[in-house]
């Protein structure tokens, strides 16, 4: 048995919520935050046999795109503000941060 922990941009959370239901994945869904650009992330827990872990990384790769979008950069900590000019730039974004666990124990009360 494994866990899946997948960190997913909030705008594809409900899509891959639904995927994983489609394809009879039970997930937990948490509300996380990047550390990076301080947007919103959904961490989704699924655990699932081994057999089935490559199906469920399909379905998170399927409904989870990778998009550019231009960001503000925040005003450096402890540098000259003063010259500091926050010129927009482009990053990508979405995706999804996978890991994969191996399980040593499950027990469902």
């Amino acid at each position: 048995m494994k866990v899946i922990m997948a960190v997913v941009q909030d705008k594809d959370s409900n899509r891959l919520s639904n995927a994983l239901m489609d394809h009879n994945f039970r997930s937990t869904k948490l509300a996380s935050t990047g550390g990076f650009l301080k947007s919103g992330n959904t961490t989704f827990i699924i655990g699932t046999d081994d057999i089935r872990v490559d199906k469920a990384l399909q379905v998170i790769k399927e409904n989870c795109q990778t998009r550019d979008q231009m960001v503000a950069p925040v005003s450096p900590m402890g540098g000259n503000a003063d010259s500091y000019v926050p010129y927009p730039v482009e990053v990508a974004v979405g995706g999804a941060t996978v890991f994969v666990l191996p399980v040593e124990q499950f027990h469902q009360f």
